[in-house]
């Protein structure tokens, strides 16, 4: 790569934004620039460098060989930029400015608005955004600052911390189970047409609830457990749900409680250079302690 370049901070913030987005309009959105301001740039970026940076098609920009190798270079001087906006403005150990947040949607309806509403009174400089996600969020193209998994993954440059297990039982409302065949044992499932998610839309192996049941017959399904839940609140069948989730929904009953009930854990997971970033470190401390305490709280109450 030639480096007769003259670049500035502002370019690799440029170019990290195309690089994440993979094409000059949702670029253009981050930076809250005209896409073709944001493709002049990337061309006098280009030029700079003596060598393509992104290959151009249809398809949007992806890196080219020279651009991979600059993608981590660039990354570090974000985190030196953000690390001295910091100290220089005296934020240092305060928590302020924008964090987005990654979730799975059972977590982000019915964890994050109390425990994000919560940081927000106590940090009233802080801007939450919470992005509720049917798959894993990818951190690397920087798709939030920090995102609530269910499984910790074993690839990419990220730490993985873990926050707390919650449980899951059966679950029906108490119209249905008067209006159905009793349940009194497991093989009395078989009777019975499921709620869950759809087969081929689950992308993590942790959220196949059905498969532990022992009956996979579906009658309605949904990649989205608001869905779920509100289905079982109309009656259309017997569902796993989270028992943090059960205190916002009227008149749906836990059944088998003995006899059936699901494990899992919450992870949150950041990217591995964010770790000198205190303010993310003191975020995402503040925000592994309020979903513990809340999947208790909400435990506690079925």
């Amino acid at each position: 790569m030639g480096v007769q370049m003259e670049a500035n901070w502002d370019d690799m913030r440029v170019f990290l934004a195309v690089a994440r987005a993979e094409r000059l309009s949702g670029a253009g959105k981050t930076l809250k620039m005209d896409p073709a301001t944001v493709g002049r740039r990337i061309q006098r970026l280009e030029e700079a460098f003596g060598t393509p940076l992104f290959v151009k098609s249809p398809q949007g920009y992806a890196l080219t060989n020279e651009g991979e190798r600059l993608l981590p270079r660039a990354e570090q001087a974000e985190q030196a930029m953000t690390l001295a906006v910091e100290e220089t403005s005296g934020q240092t150990g305060t928590l302020n400015g924008v964090v987005r947040i990654g979730a799975p949607d059972g977590c982000a309806n019915f964890l994050l608005p109390q425990v994000c509403a919560r940081m927000r009174e106590k940090h009233p400089g802080l801007e939450l955004q919470i992005i509720a996600q049917p798959r894993v969020v990818n951190l690397t193209r920087r798709e939030a600052d920090m995102a609530i998994a269910v499984s910790a993954p074993d690839t990419g440059r990220l730490t993985v911390q873990k926050i707390t297990d919650y449980r899951l039982h059966l679950a029906a409302s108490r119209r249905y189970l008067r209006r159905h065949d009793p349940i009194e044992t497991m093989d009395d499932l078989q009777k019975h047409r499921m709620i869950g998610y759809i087969p081929d839309m689950i992308f993590d192996k942790e959220l196949d609830y059905l498969a532990a049941s022992g009956n996979d017959q579906l009658g309605i399904s949904s990649n989205s457990v608001s869905v779920q839940l509100n289905l079982l609140r109309q009656s259309a069948g017997v569902g796993i749900v989270h028992d943090f989730a059960l205190p916002f929904v009227g008149k749906v009953s836990k059944i088998l409680t003995e006899q059936f009930s699901l494990t899992r854990s919450f992870y949150l997971l950041r990217h591995a250079d964010d770790r000198k970033v205190e303010r993310l470190s003191r975020v995402a401390a503040e925000l592994a302690d309020g979903i513990k305490r809340e999947v208790a709280h909400l435990e506690g109450l079925t």
